[in-house]
């Protein structure tokens, strides 16, 4: 017996030539319970693989502090039980439209410019990652009867960087941790992205949506021999914020994967299901075409990729297409699918009765205040997502002149004398009126999600330039930051709302956290909508839903059906804006059944 191996042409299992009909479905974007039914729906479109990316900073959020880095091995023994090969992409790199490209800020804002490079402090901090990491791989390779059949070398390095000691190291440590099944590297099918990412002696894949023999054609120049795949063939598309909603129609995709079959190459499907960007994990690119320097571009929560499975683990119309075409590379008849996952029962509405303002949050559950010369970062701050509250005083008497921010990443709500004063942003980054001195100036600033691919990934957060009045920098300032995941200490929570006072329905379109429960009949899979409200996050019994945003394209949030519970249910939403002119006030939340596809 060979076990699973790169031959000369081909993938061979045991001595026979084996094709890879595989799909990306990534464990932290779905609820760990719903694992089983997801995993049986690939299998039932013809998939005989799934892959997934490990994010580095979800597992590792400070230096040595790991956090179940064990889902990963749960989720590749569910694969294993599902008869499923698994492809194992761990980075530490992985882009996947994730904050920071995986990453964690604790890395990047301590080493910069020498993320994913040869650099010694960095390659420690990966090697202490890998180190816990691929415990939960090694045992489950296929060589020791696990899943586990190929491992990724770094992600896409070509289109970052050309450090070729970094991928060779990387290679010898993965190696050294035990993996033995075959290593691999994807890049887009450019000559410069193939010469800055690939390794010698390494299998090179290709990503691309189309063209395939082109594709192909140009791999085959870098790699006359090996198995043909492509390991991310881009059957969907992501959303930004402030953004149109991106479709690709389901027979230009299904024909893009016939192709990609007649060449004789294997494929993995990017995304298959894509899941949620739960907890305000998504990530943001920079726009400005191919050099990805222009503005921020944040992804939204659904991670719904346009995909086969959508958000919600139903087939779509190109399931059904993507099914036809993999029906004929299959060995035997396809499973049926498995059965759906409940639906909420009936509408429920969100009953929210308990205020507390932001200033209240911030002293319950953020960082200690203290002050700093210059405005701090969120990385000195230790903010991964979240917000930091930046206190400093315009001195005075002086007349009114510009207030301005340099450097500001990536939105921030600022008040004067505790008065709304404006919303800034890295493309407007002065406040509407003048302000005069003495004043006292309070700036809440929220990171919108980290850069995930391109030049400028691993960029810090917050005020990273300074304030300026007029052309003078404001020094002397107050900062506190607030992460998400304080949130998950429920008992501090009720108590900043216990001490708020105020309900819902008396506090108008203000910032803060509001509380208040819902009483559900049916518990299933339900969509939580919040007309009228401006940005912000909500908690549905402690889980954290992710990013809602008013400016759309996405204006509900997934409620996985196993968060509820019969009877009543705990909700608290995080307003960081405010309500929009003409809102009919910010308490009209409601549960809802998800809508039957068209």
């Amino acid at each position: 017996m060979d076990g699973f191996r790169v031959g000369e042409d081909d993938f061979e299992l045991d001595g026979r030539p084996v094709r890879l009909l595989s799909g990306a479905l990534h464990y932290f974007r779905v609820h760990e319970a719903q694992w089983g039914h997801r995993l049986a729906m690939l299998r039932a479109m013809g998939l005989n693989c799934v892959e997934t990316y490990v994010p580095w900073n979800l597992h590792e959020p400070r230096p040595g502090e790991f956090s179940d880095v064990g889902a990963l091995g749960r989720f590749l023994d569910a694969a294993r039980d599902a008869g499923l090969w698994a492809i194992v992409r761990p980075g530490p790199y992985i882009c996947a439209e994730w904050e920071n490209g995986g990453l964690p800020h604790w890395v990047t804002g301590a080493v910069g410019a020498r993320a994913r490079t040869r650099d010694p402090e960095y390659l420690g901090y990966v090697g202490s990652w890998f180190g816990r990491l691929l415990g939960e791989v090694v045992p489950r390779q296929h060589d020791r009867g696990g899943p586990v059949i190929m491992v990724q070398v770094e992600n896409e390095y070509g289109s970052y960087g050309s450090d070729q000691v970094y991928l060779r190291r990387l290679t010898e440590l993965l190696r050294t941790e035990g993996v033995t099944v075959p290593l691999f590297t994807s890049d887009g099918p450019e000559d410069h992205m193939l010469t800055g990412g690939s390794i010698p002696g390494v299998l090179a894949t290709a990503n691309f949506g189309s063209q395939a023999r082109a594709g192909f054609d140009t791999l085959r120049v870098h790699r006359p021999k090996g198995p043909l795949m492509c390991m991310e063939f881009w059957c969907g598309w992501f959303d930004h914020w402030g953004a149109e909603h991106v479709v690709r129609d389901a027979g230009d995709a299904a024909e893009a994967l016939r192709e990609i079959l007649e060449c004789g190459a294997s494929v993995n499907l990017y995304m298959a299901h894509g899941g949620t960007n739960f907890a305000g994990w998504a990530g943001a690119n920079r726009g400005g075409g191919a050099l990805h320097d222009g503005v921020l571009e944040p992804d939204v929560t659904s991670y719904d990729y346009d995909a086969p499975i959508d958000e919600y683990g139903r087939p779509t119309e190109k399931f059904w297409r993507f099914r036809e075409v993999l029906a004929r590379y299959a060995e035997g008849p396809l499973p049926d699918l498995p059965t759906s996952p409940p639906s909420l029962g009936e509408h429920a509405s969100v009953e929210l009765t308990r205020w507390a303002p932001l200033s209240a949050v911030m002293e319950s559950l953020g960082g200690p205040v203290a002050e700093y010369a210059v405005p701090p970062t969120f990385e000195e701050l230790d903010v991964d997502r979240g917000l930091v509250r930046y206190t400093l005083t315009v001195p005075g008497p002086r007349r009114p002149y510009p207030l301005s921010v340099r450097g500001l990443r990536d939105r921030a709500v600022v008040y004067v004398d505790g008065v709304r004063a404006g919303v800034l942003t890295e493309e407007e980054p002065t406040l509407p009126e003048p302000v005069a001195g003495h004043a006292r100036v309070e700036l809440w600033v929220e990171s919108l999600g980290r850069v995930n691919y391109g030049p400028r990934t691993g960029e810090t957060k917050g005020i990273t330039g300074g304030v300026l009045h007029e052309r003078q920098y404001l020094h002397g300032v107050e900062a506190a930051g607030l992460r998400l995941d304080s949130f998950s200490e429920a008992e501090k929570v009720r108590g900043v709302l216990g001490e708020g006072g105020s309900g819902g329905g008396s506090v108008g379109g203000r910032p803060g956290l509001y509380g208040g429960q819902m009483e559900v009949h049916g518990p299933g899979d339900a969509l939580i909508e919040l007309p009228g409200w401006g940005r912000g996050f909500v908690w549905v019994n402690g889980f954290n839903l992710g990013r809602y945003w008013g400016v759309g394209p996405q204006f509900s949030l997934y409620v996985p059906g196993v968060v509820l519970r019969e009877g009543s249910n705990e909700v608290w939403v995080l307003e960081l804006e405010g309500a929009g002119e003409g809102a009919a006030g910010m308490g009209a939340v409601c549960l809802s059944p998800i809508p039957a596809l068209p």
